[in-house]
């Protein structure tokens, strides 16, 4: 039977030893290996490469995740009895998915008993990984599709037989087998392997030295180091938590020894970690999901999502300067930092998979035949040095762990299927919609205003993924209804559904983040929520200046790009108080003021704006001087 091994009951994951423990490691790292054949050599029929998708990724959870924290440590029967039944009714809709798709009438006995088993599993598989949010989200509207005829007004629908939601939801390509779970199947997996491969032949090691070593020696570098660190993981990872618990457990020490408060600290490897979920090309999955949903290559999407997030960490990279030279921090001495010449001597080889993956995806190769490639590549140069070359064993140990890490990320797209069948299926979607667009008086500002609050509503416990899939549902179509571009509307609640994470007050992220730093969570979280207050900003920026999101000629991207950054920074010495020297309110608030106009995409408000914070700039830069030379002015004693 099974063993636990013994740790403190702080969550509920388990790590399963014995006979049960090699079998679902067995089963982890087969479903890698089912992706890897698949992304290199094409994909299956839709159902068929869904239903194996969904049973290599749900079978394990009630094996590694028990139902409560107390029971972590044992692993009891009704777990073995749930994952057995979960294995079973996978099983059974790929050996019967053709017939039931030409079936006429009433489905089978047998079919209503495994797709209730399976819709069960979803919910409670998500619950486990995911939190109760999003299981109680997919359960409230699986409930309003059977009693919405009973529901008053506008509410009412006319209702589904338990039969007729069972088969749908389990039977087609429209619940648990939709567009969510089918992205997932054919490229998430894919993207969390090629990290986990990556960060087994140490390129997470490679990116935080190279990182360190670069901007150590500068003011505030340690907090500099977290912020680029956070960045290139996030380019892989497509996980906030992972990202803050990966590079935090280094980064954070490190800016509690540069000078730092732990609650700032904390603070900065939270905001940088779930901005690492915008940078490209993983994106936690939702490119690939905003790809389908707009009918446009994931190609697109990801030069779409290059300039917001470089914006989104310039605004922390600003933050994080500024807070240095206010507090007078120095970097670190070139003998504290490792040595910039040995770890591209150690790594460097490290970076041409991610260099071919950026290539692939320009040439316009299908995504999971580049990533496909990228792991090869990477394998293949990961031999070329000792320290990095994977034997047999670890690279079964990577396969695994990629496998552990998409487990979350797979189940909540499973769960997000229910969610979006049942919009459709009742047209509650439609009737959201409708009401949006009422609320907001056709106003566009109020619909994006209104589209906020739901994002960081729905984010309250929810992955951004399937907050994003969920928004996208019910937000997107009323904002493109108002004339607002669909690239720029579904952009716009994917960053929303971002900084979820750090908006208290459930701000998942910096709770991960203030255990690390030691510190009180709540004042990490409304800490990383002021200053990363301009990331509230921008998605209005590239609503009405689609050249933010690449759609125009590479002279307005620049200019317009430019113009950005100047007034993110003067908004960033509003928010710190200080430039060259302290900033008083009055000039914060022009400070502010001048910013907004810089950000504003017009021409005459660019131009405003531009002179407005070069005139403030040199003010401060003056008055910081005359003060300086005061200070050192030394009175004569008698």
């Amino acid at each position: 039977m099974a063993k636990i091994t013994e740790s403190a009951p702080t969550t509920n994951k388990r790590q399963l030893s014995g006979i049960i423990g090699k079998i679902i490691i067995a089963l982890m790292v087969l479903g890698s290996l089912f992706h890897l054949y698949t992304g290199g050599f094409g994909l299956f029929s839709t159902m068929t490469q869904r239903s194996i998708h969904v049973m290599f990724m749900l079978v394990p959870v009630f094996f590694l995740y028990s139902a409560t924290i107390k029971g972590s440590k044992k692993l009891p029967w009704y777990d073995i009895a749930f994952g057995v039944l979960t294995l079973i009714s996978s099983l059974y809709i790929f050996l019967t998915w053709t017939q039931q798709t030409m079936r006429v009438g009433d489905p089978p006995l047998m079919q209503l008993v495994f797709g209730a088993i399976m819709i069960i599993a979803v919910l409670e598989g998500t619950r486990r990984t995911s939190g109760n949010a999003l299981m109680l989200t997919a359960t409230i509207l699986l409930l309003y599709t059977y009693f919405g005829k009973y529901m008053p007004g506008a509410l009412a629908h006319r209702g589904y037989s338990a039969n007729r939601i069972i088969s749908f939801f389990y039977s087609t390509s429209e619940g648990i087998y939709g567009i969510p779970i089918g992205v997932s199947a054919a490229l998430i997996v894919l993207f969390v392997v090629f990290g986990s491969v990556l960060n087994a032949t140490g390129g997470g090691k490679f990116f935080i030295n190279t990182t360190y070593a670069l901007t150590g020696r500068l003011r505030g570098g340690t907090a500099k180091t977290s912020v680029i660190a956070s960045a290139l993981m996030g380019m892989i990872s497509g996980s906030p938590i992972a990202n803050v618990v990966t590079t935090g457990t280094f980064t954070i020490p490190l800016m509690k020894k540069g000078g730092y408060s732990p609650e700032l600290a904390a603070a900065v490897s939270a905001l940088a970690s779930s901005g690492g979920i915008l940078m490209p090309p993983v994106m936690g999955a939702a490119a690939f999901i905003m790809a389908e949903y707009l009918g446009v290559s994931y190609q697109q999407v990801v030069w779409a999502a290059l300039i917001p997030s470089i914006l989104f960490f310039a605004s922390i990279f600003f933050i994080v300067d500024l807070e240095a030279a206010k507090k007078g921090l120095v970097g670190l001495k070139k003998e504290e930092l490792p040595s910039i010449v040995q770890a591209f001597k150690e790594g460097w080889h490290l970076a041409i998979p991610i260099i071919a993956l950026i290539t692939f995806l320009i040439m316009k190769w299908s995504a999971s035949k580049a990533v496909f490639w990228a792991i090869v590549i990477l394998l293949v140069v990961a031999y070329i040095v000792p320290s990095t070359r994977l034997n047999l064993r670890g690279f079964i140990k990577a396969l695994e762990s990629g496998a552990r890490e998409a487990i979350p990320i797979a189940v909540a797209c499973a769960s997000a299927g229910i969610i979006v069948g049942s919009l459709a299926l009742t047209g509650l979607g439609v009737m959201f919609s409708s009401s949006i667009i009422s609320l907001s008086g056709g106003s566009q500002i109020i619909a994006l205003f209104l589209a906020m609050i739901g994002s960081l509503i729905l984010g309250m416990g929810m992955p951004a993924t399937a907050v994003y899939i969920v928004a996208a549902s019910l937000l997107a179509p009323p904002l493109v209804d108002l004339g607002i571009p669909p690239i720029g509307a579904h952009f716009f609640i994917f960053y929303f559904s971002v900084i979820s994470c750090i908006t208290p007050p459930v701000a998942l992220t910096s709770y991960a983040a203030a255990g690390i730093a030691n510190t009180d969570a709540n004042k990490v979280g409304w800490t990383a929520f002021y200053y990363g207050i301009l990331a509230y900003i921008i998605p209005y920026l590239f609503v009405y200046s689609p050249v933010l999101l690449g759609q125009g000629s590479i002279t307005e991207i620049i200019i317009a790009t430019g113009t950005a950054l100047l007034g993110i920074y003067a908004i960033g010495i509003a928010l710190q108080g200080y430039f060259k020297g302290p900033v008083r309110a009055l000039e914060r608030l022009f400070f502010f003021g001048a910013g907004i106009l810089a950000l504003i995409p017009e021409g005459k408000t660019d131009i405003l704006g531009i002179v407005l914070v070069i005139i403030l700039m040199l003010a401060n830069f003056h008055l910081a001087s005359k003060r300086e030379k005061f200070q050192t002015i030394q009175v004569p004693s008698k």
